[in-house]
Formats: C-alpha cells, sequence, structure tokens
C-alpha cells in the first residue's frame, strides 16, 4: 500500500512555525531598528550570493561540466531523494525519478531561460517526472504490493514517534488533493518556502499558502473522524 511507505521525518505539525530570525545587537546611540536593518542588509547579501552560486551552477551544467553536475548532486540529491520518496512511496521508484531528472536537466538545459532560479527548475523538473511515474503505474495497475520498499527500515525515527499515529497520518495523505499533498510535502516535510513552492509547482503564492491551508483543515477533519468512518478515496478533499 502506497502510504507505508513514505518517509515522512516525524514529528509533522499542524501549525505553520516560522523559524526565529537571528537578533542582532543595535549600538548604544542607534536607532532601534537599525538591527533590522543589518539584518535585511545581511540576507539580501545572503540572497544576492545564493543567486549568483545558482547561476554559476547551471553556466556549468549548461556547458557540460562533470564536475557541475556533482556539485548539484552534493548539493541536492539528498533532498531530491527525500520528495520523491515522499511523492511515489518507496525508494526504487524514488531512485529512478532522480536518475530521471538528472537526464531530464542535461537534455534541457541548454533550454533553460532563467525565469526562475535553477535550483527551482531542477525540483519542477523532479515533481512532474514523479507525477509521471504514477501516472504510469496507475494505468498498468499494478498491485500496491509489488511497488513498495519498507521505509522505517532504512529511515531513522524519533523516539517517541508514535507509528499507529504516523500510519494514520501517511494514510489521510494520500486523499488530499494533488495539489494539498504536494504542497504540505514541499512545505512541512522538505522545508520549502512558500515562493519556492510557487515555482516549483508554477502556482502563485497565495495558490500555495491556500492550498496548504485546506490540507491542514483537510488532515485535521481526516483525523478525528471515526475509525469505522468508510474511507473516500484518493484525493476527494477539495
Amino acid at each position: 500500500m502506497e502510504f507505508a511507505a513514505l518517509a515522512l521525518p516525524w514529528k509533522i505539525t499542524m501549525a505553520v512555525q516560522s523559524a526565529p530570525r537571528e537578533q542582532g545587537l543595535p549600538g548604544i546611540d542607534e536607532p532601534a531598528n537599525s538591527a533590522s536593518d543589518a539584518r535585511d542588509a545581511a540576507e539580501a547579501h545572503r540572497l544576492a550570493e545564493a543567486r549568483a552560486a545558482d547561476s554559476a551552477l547551471a553556466d556549468g551544467c549548461r556547458h557540460g561540466y562533470i564536475t557541475a553536475y556533482e556539485h548539484l548532486y552534493q548539493k541536492h540529491g539528498a533532498k531530491l531523494k527525500s520528495l520523491a520518496v515522499n511523492l511515489l512511496g518507496n525508494r526504487h521508484d524514488a531512485e529512478d525519478a532522480v536518475q530521471e531528472t538528472f537526464l531530464k536537466i542535461h537534455r534541457s538545459v541548454a533550454n533553460f531561460k532563467g525565469e526562475s532560479s535553477f535550483s527551482t527548475w531542477v525540483y519542477r523538473i523532479l515533481v512532474n517526472s514523479c507525477h509521471d511515474m504514477r501516472r504510469k503505474k496507475l494505468r498498468r495497475q499494478e498491485s500496491p504490493g509489488e511497488e513498495l520498499e519498507p521505509a522505517a527500515a532504512h529511515e531513522p525515527q524519533a523516539p517517541k514517534a508514535n507509528p499507529g499515529l504516523r500510519l494514520t497520518i501517511e494514510r489521510s495523505l494520500t486523499r488530499l488533493s494533488l495539489q494539498q499533498r504536494d504542497v504540505f510535502l514541499l512545505f512541512e516535510v522538505e522545508g520549502f518556502r512558500h515562493s519556492e513552492i510557487a515555482g516549483i509547482l508554477a502556482i502563485s503564492e497565495a495558490a500555495s499558502k491556500n492550498a496548504l491551508f485546506q490540507a491542514k483543515k483537510n488532515l485535521r477533519l481526516m483525523l478525528t473522524e471515526p475509525y469505522s468512518a468508510p474511507p473516500t478515496g484518493p484525493r476527494t478533499c477539495p
């Protein structure tokens, strides 16, 4: 069964928790907002450096440099596979999806126009590859038991993880709409920001935020359903 092999790193919270920003220490005679200005400047500098590195990596791949692809894998390989496992439900398919993603990058990087960041473009290719693989499996009507490799044997779990709750949440995730599930996994599990999710899924930030809100709302409803409640089938939530 597909939900049995999701590699969700628990705990998953049911409320969005923003990471606290580092606090600066304003000088004795500096205005109160100087620390905030300094943080904003530091963040702008960090983003500029990240964009420059991302652009350089894209150029390296565009020119076919092996070292660029090696760096791309070192930087994003683990996260790409983690996301693929959660989208597809098993490691074997996830590895195939990551391999297919890199093949597609190699074949189409010359057409990368820089309309989004290179890393966003890479994750968009992965998500689309995972969706294609899922559709092909559904068309072949493969037995769910054939495609799963238990992730629990490989994934470290929190000492106090509740297996029953984990299974219930994983089962509930399969009942979300495709967009709600993608946004939930990207935001809550993989740690992407809404601006990044918007680029990966080719939706607006507002749509990403709304999908996350609806996903959490639907999950809360499903988690409070009586155990004997009949399933509504996959992806039926609004």
